[in-house]
C-alpha cells in the first residue's frame, strides 16, 4: 500500500508542536527508540525526522511527499515548494537588529554596512527591493554576537520573544517577513501521495478551525433573542432550543476565539445568562 512521505524537524518546538498536531488529526506515531523514519499505525503515513534546513531540497528532489516546514525556511531555500497550509504554530520574524545605542531610521542607514545573517538570499531580495547595497556575512549560528565582535553592523535573524536581542545588546528595527509552520508539498509528488495528502490536510483544516474557535452555549429572554442573534451567527445561525422556564430559550453557536471577549462582553449587556464557553476538538465544513 502506498504511504505519504512526511518531513518533520528532527527536534525543537517546531518538531514538538508539528508532532502534536499529527496527534490531534488522530495519526498514531510511536517514535519512542529515537528512530529518523517511522511510520504510522493508524494512517498511510511515514514520518521522516531531518534537518530543518535539508527539508527544502529534500522536497525538491522527491525523497518526501510533504513537510511541516518554517515558512521562513521556504522563503530563504525553498521559494519553488508550493505551500498547501498555513498551520497557525511557531511564529516568528525575520528581522534587522542593530547594537541599541545605534540610530537607525530605515533600511537605507544599512547602505554600505555589514550584515550578518543566516538568510542571504532573503536578505538579498530585501535590499535589492529597496536599492540598499551591503555587504553579507553569512553565519550559520550565533549570529547575535556578530556586532558585539565587530564581524557586522547589523544582523538579520529569526526573532520570536526578543530575549535573546535584549539579552546581546541588540534591538529590533526592521522585519523583513513574518513566518508560521506552513505545510508544504514537492512537486515530484505521486497521484497516490496526492489522494492521501488530500485527506491528510483535510483532517488538518477541521482541527485547525477549530482551534480557531470557541463552542457557545447560553441562556437569554426570548424578548432578547434577535439582538442577541445578530452577535452570534454561528456557521450558519445559531441553534435555539426552547427552556423548562417560559420566556426563555437556549442559544448554541460558534464565536472566533479572537472575537471572543468582545462578544461575550456584548451579550452579557443583551440580558445573556449562564454562558458556557467549551473548547472545539474539530469543525468539520
Amino acid at each position: 500500500m502506498s504511504k505519504l512521505k512526511i518531513a518533520i524537524q528532527k527536534s525543537g518546538r517546531l518538531h514538538d508542536n508539528s508532532m502534536q498536531l499529527l496527534k490531534d488529526v488522530g495519526i498514531a506515531i510511536d517514535n519512542g527508540r529515537d528512530q529518523l523514519k517511522v511510520s504510522a499505525k493508524n494512517f498511510p503515513l511515514e514520518v521522516f525526522y531531518l534537518r530543518n534546513g535539508d527539508i527544502p531540497q529534500y522536497l525538491r528532489d522527491g525523497i518526501v511527499d510533504a513537510a511541516i516546514i518554517g515558512e521562513n525556511l521556504l522563503v530563504e531555500k525553498g521559494n519553488d515548494i508550493s505551500i498547501l497550509e498555513k498551520l497557525g504554530f511557531s511564529s516568528c520574524k525575520v528581522s534587522i537588529a542593530v547594537p541599541k545605542s545605534n540610530h537607525y531610521n530605515s533600511i537605507s542607514d544599512l547602505e554600505g554596512k555589514r550584515i550578518a545573517t543566516s538568510y542571504p538570499n532573503t536578505v538579498n531580495t530585501f535590499l535589492k527591493d529597496n536599492n540598499v547595497n551591503a555587504k553579507l556575512h553569512i553565519i550559520n549560528g550565533s549570529v547575535e554576537i556578530a556586532p558585539n565582535i565587530g564581524l557586522a553592523d547589523a544582523i538579520v535573524d529569526i526573532v520570536s520573544s526578543g530575549s535573546t536581542l535584549f539579552k546581546n545588546g541588540l534591538k529590533e528595527v526592521d522585519v523583513l517577513l513574518k513566518s508560521e509552520a506552513v505545510l508544504g508539498v514537492s512537486p515530484l509528488i505521486s497521484s497516490e501521495s496526492q489522494i492521501i495528502l488530500d485527506k491528510l490536510q483535510f483532517r488538518l483544516q477541521s482541527v485547525l478551525k477549530g482551534r480557531q474557535n470557541k463552542y457557545v452555549l447560553l441562556n437569554a429572554p426570548n424578548e432578547k433573542l434577535d439582538a442577541i442573534i445578530d452577535m452570534l451567527p454561528g456557521m450558519n445561525s445559531p441553534t435555539i432550543l426552547p427552556l423548562a422556564q417560559e420566556g426563555w430559550s437556549s442559544l448554541h453557536s460558534v464565536i472566533n476565539k479572537y472575537e471572543f471577549w468582545d462578544v461575550i462582553d456584548e451579550l452579557k449587556l443583551n440580558g445573556a445568562e449562564g454562558i458556557l464557553v467549551c473548547s472545539i476538538e474539530n469543525m468539520v465544513l
